[in-house]
């Protein structure tokens, strides 16, 4: 037997750091505070918009730093600014649970901000594709999947400590922080290479030399010039509206309006993530057969579907459902077009203007991204606490949906003679 043909490409080591990574960072910072806002406004005595403020500034922050963050990334390259990213999150993540206001949550979301769009997902989906080509598709989805494995894992595993009297929200927290350390600021100092080139090696393990296309690309300018770009960016800030509004509220919606114990909320909750890990995964892979826009497109048409079965119409009325089976099918395919349109937005932005600015690109996407998920967070949380119910968030979630299906319809790819 050839032992070497049986030793492992070291592109996937990279792959299962930077999922680590981008598990911790992702869910930390914007999944498991959701999970905690019933406690949070026990605690401090805030309402569903006060409380929400927390992930609205993370994602309005992360968002306006996100095109600096593109630049210093294609200027220094991805693994330095990841680096001064994991420490602040993890100096950040180590005073979260000795907070004793709303406003101290602030301050530390605010800073959670900067460190998200330095070590997030551009960093991270920039390490991988300069690992993989051929497998590009599975590798970014396992990797955007550890978001939503974060999601579904983190926040049950803390609930036993969240909800026991004797312990709380503090304790569950602290024990995160410290995984966080463990678990994702060391693979960022050790293991993690930004190029297969620093090791000698090639993409995807192959011995033969890089294909062109992969490592060219259109220029900023073309990119910013194309439909492509604001209809794909128009279309993720739409879907991110809806995944990341919905998701802020949907914790408080399932105690509040649905009368599930803070047990079954998050149990709930952490479905919709399962899923959602099981759509970034197999969307991606599929991805690697099919075109991406059109994989993406899918995706925003099974988000769409999902977010319909929030409500009851009867009689041309329509109300919030509060049927146990139904809210459980909507975890399960609002988590599948979640996780699928997730994965897809970075890929289809590779796959149409390739690598040359791929940075700036990401950086671009993920600032309307940012706007469009603080908006929603915002809008939703406001609406609820003005009229008690959320009804009418939930339509316009529905609503911003179908927005995205029609603005991702409309990405085509730009003609090379553009460039």
């Amino acid at each position: 037997m050839n032992h070497n043909k049986e030793k492992m490409f070291y592109g996937w080591y990279v792959a299962i750091g930077c999922t680590l990574i981008y598990f911790f960072t992702n869910a930390m910072t914007l999944f498991v505070p959701e999970t905690l806002f019933p406690r949070l406004m026990e605690e401090f005595g805030s309402n569903e918009a006060e409380i929400s403020k927390t992930v609205i500034i993370t994602l309005l922050f992360a968002s306006l730093f996100a095109p600096l963050a593109g630049i210093l990334i294609d200027k220094f390259g991805p693994l330095k600014i990841m680096r001064i990213g994991i420490i602040i999150m993890a100096l950040s993540f180590s005073f979260y649970g000795f907070a004793d206001s709303v406003s101290v949550l602030y301050r530390l979301h605010f800073l959670l901000a900067i460190g998200l769009v330095c070590c997030g997902l551009v960093a991270n989906v920039i390490i991988v594709s300069n690992w993989f080509v051929k497998h590009r598709g599975k590798v970014v989805g396992m990797l955007v999947a550890g978001s939503s494995l974060g999601g579904a894992i983190l926040p049950l595993l803390i609930s036993p400590i969240v909800n026991h009297p004797d312990w709380g929200w503090r304790w569950g927290f602290g024990l995160l922080s410290i995984f966080f350390w463990l678990f994702a600021v060391i693979p960022a100092y050790t293991f993690i290479k930004e190029t297969p080139e620093s090791m000698g090696l090639s993409p995807d393990g192959l011995n033969q030399s890089i294909p062109v296309q992969t490592t060219a690309g259109v220029s900023l300018w073309t990119a910013i010039k194309s439909r492509a770009l604001w209809c794909l960016g128009i279309g993720s800030a739409c879907l991110w509206f809806s995944i990341q509004g919905l998701n802020s509220q949907i914790t408080i919606f399932f105690e509040q309006e649905a009368n599930f114990s803070p047990q079954q909320a998050v149990f709930l909750f952490s479905i919709l993530f399962w899923f959602s890990f099981i759509g970034k995964f197999t969307f991606g892979a599929i991805s690697d057969k099919i075109p991406k826009r059109k994989v993406l497109l899918i995706a925003s048409i099974i988000l769409f579907i999902g977010s319909l079965l929030l409500f009851d119409i009867s009689h041309n009325h329509i109300s919030l459902t509060q049927n146990t089976m139904k809210l459980t099918l909507f975890t399960v395919i609002f988590g599948l077009g979640f996780g699928g349109s997730f994965s897809m937005i970075q890929l289809v932005a590779v796959e149409i203007f390739g690598k040359a600015y791929l940075g700036r690109i990401l950086g671009i996407i993920t600032f309307v991204d940012g706007m469009g998920a603080a908006l929603g967070t915002n809008l939703l949380s406001q609406i609820k606490t003005n009229s008690g119910s959320y009804l009418v968030p939930f339509i316009i979630v529905a609503g911003v949906a179908l927005i995205a299906i029609i603005n991702v319809f409309l990405i085509k790819p730009i003609k090379p003679s553009a460039n």
